[in-house]
């Protein structure tokens, strides 16, 4: 099973983002997102949830607990 971080950093290089962009949509630097990906910080529950919207897939998927990429679900 694949951590959040792991995951995050997966779908990040997937989509061809830098942590740079990444980080200013979460608003923080690229540091911290970087410490996000790496393990060091844990990543704010609403930031997942913008993570998870951005590249639509749910929050079992982002968060490691699922290996099935279902969308994010919509309203």
């Amino acid at each position: 099973m694949m951590n959040y971080n792991e995951r995050i950093r997966k779908l990040r290089e997937d989509a061809d983002k830098t942590q740079t962009a990444i980080a200013a949509l979460l608003n923080v630097g690229q540091k911290t997102y970087s410490d996000y990906e790496l393990g060091k910080t844990r990543i704010p529950v609403d930031s997942l949830i913008i993570l998870a919207k951005l590249y639509d897939v749910s929050m079992d998927y982002i968060c490691g607990v699922s290996m099935v990429k279902n969308t994010f679900p919509k309203k």
